[in-house]
């Protein structure tokens, strides 16, 4: 690769400060948090406008460049990070960050890729209403990134993954061809739904540059629990009981085991245990309504007592001020984040259906500690809509490397299990390159070619993040 003719084109399109080169401005952009993949390239390219992320596509797909998109760089499998070889170049969307249009009538909001998702939350409080997509990383992760992913988060149990929050798109083809439909309409039949094919796709078949996203009404009353349980199966009782009173306005149900809340209580800053004794499993609830005359700490209430008198729950702490709803949310929120304390930490985000929770954690559970004395699993995430972080800590004084070199063992015993209950090995992380060479082992070979068939059209000369997902 002819690196400074490259780079003096791209300065042409984007600006010459906005071509990083030296090792310095291009690090942020080469690892990921978790430390699994770093990687190399001869630039970073931040461009500024659609147009500009038109212009380089356009120039790479001429001259056989592979190009590997990134927003936060918040990813979890590696998608984002460049390849070892160091023939890729990042084309970083950050500086593509307006919010093009709101409206509170229609309850759209109009965003560029490179918007961070709290600044997009905080443009829809402006205006009374509510974009719901909350995830740990939401202070630095990004519109497009989320997008590509079809990240999920807490609220997916109540208003669905990223894919239910788009109306519309704007996206830049792998030749630099600009698709424009950014539109906000909640009933269009006129043929293929092609937006549903960017979400997902993690940058292989176009980049995202904007988006047409629902918005709600902003919840006027919210009440939340944080609840002791003995085990799932009672945590999973819980769900049954909440989810048939409350129905639509349960917008929150995570479970969490005693060793996670433990972590939160000696790493994440100000974490305080909610509860005054100490339970196996702990579960989050939370309730809201849109109208200030329901009455929904009354139904919480009810909920829980109902459990109380069924011996389903041991304890439970209500929050009395929206801190406390943060305060509890703080906890579930920093579960991810704290593992890295305590040494190595392996990996899952994997669903199963709902009723089968129980018994998927219970086998997972023994398994992992069987295969590795001492262990800790620290299994977390979102019950309600059957999507389990299932994490597994080193054993206290263990060699964090030897650990971490188990991975594969460990992914290939836990992802067995799943298949058992008809599972997914990738509930809201994606695929990337972590779990790219997993998928023969979870899709047919019609699903594959089909794949691959969508790619090849949409991106004939592999130039959009080659290796990852096929």
């Amino acid at each position: 690769m002819a690196d400074t003719a490259h780079a003096a084109r791209f300065a042409e399109i984007i600006g010459a400060a906005n071509v990083l080169t030296a090792a310095s401005d291009k690090a942020p952009y080469l690892v990921e948090w978790r430390d699994l993949y770093q990687g190399v390239t001869p630039m970073v390219l931040r461009p500024g406008s659609t147009a500009e992320v038109s212009a380089v596509l356009r120039y790479a797909d001429e001259q056989g460049l592979k190009i590997v998109p990134q927003g936060g760089n918040t990813g979890l499998v590696g998608g984002q990070i460049p390849q070892e070889s160091g023939d890729e170049i990042v084309l970083s969307l950050g500086r593509l960050n307006k919010v093009r249009n709101v409206d509170p009538d229609g309850f759209t909001i109009t965003v560029e890729s490179g918007v961070v998702l709290e600044a997009l939350q905080r443009e829809a409080e402006k205006v009374d209403r509510l974009f719901p997509l909350s995830l740990g990383a939401q202070g630095s992760c990004q519109v497009g990134g989320n997008l590509s992913t079809n990240a999920g988060g807490t609220a997916v149990l109540a208003y669905g993954n990223s894919r239910d929050l788009v109306l519309g798109l704007e996206v830049v083809m792998a030749n630099g061809d600009i698709w424009n439909g950014l539109r906000a309409l909640r009933k269009d039949n006129t043929g293929y739904d092609l937006k549903q094919l960017f979400i997902g796709a993690e940058g292989t078949l176009g980049v995202i540059t904007a988006a047409t996203l629902k918005l709600f009404p902003k919840p006027k009353k919210l009440e939340a629990a944080f609840v002791g349980l003995a085990s799932p199966e009672d945590a999973l009782q819980l769900f049954s009981l909440a989810k048939g009173q409350a129905g639509p306005i349960l917008t929150g149900f995570e479970i969490m085991p005693r060793v996670g809340l433990e972590f939160c209580l000696r790493h994440l800053n100000g974490a305080r245990d909610p509860l005054s004794g100490s339970h196996p499993w702990y579960v989050l609830m939370e309730l809201s309504s849109g109208t200030e005359a329901f009455p929904v700490r009354d139904l919480l209430e009810s909920i829980l007592g109902e459990a109380f008198e069924k011996g389903v729950v041991e304890d439970a702490a209500f929050a009395e001020s929206l801190q406390q709803v943060n305060d509890f949310w703080h906890i579930r929120h920093g579960m991810s984040e704290v593992q890295r304390a305590e040494g190595g930490s392996i990996k899952h985000d994997v669903s199963v259906p709902v009723a089968a929770i129980p018994a998927f954690l219970n086998k997972a559970i023994a398994a992992v500690e069987a295969m590795v004395p001492g262990c800790r699993p620290v299994p977390f995430g979102h019950l309600g809509d059957g999507n389990i972080h299932f994490n597994v800590s080193q054993p206290i004084g263990a060699d964090k490397e030897a650990y971490i070199a188990r991975w594969d063992e460990m992914n290939e015993l836990v992802h067995g299990i799943v298949h058992e209950f008809n599972g997914s090995i990738s509930a809201e992380h994606g695929i990337g390159r972590l779990k790219r060479d997993l998928m023969k082992q979870v899709k047919s070979e019609l699903e594959l070619d089909l794949m691959q068939r969508i790619k090849t059209a949409f991106d004939p000369k592999n130039t959009l993040n080659p290796g990852r997902v096929l």
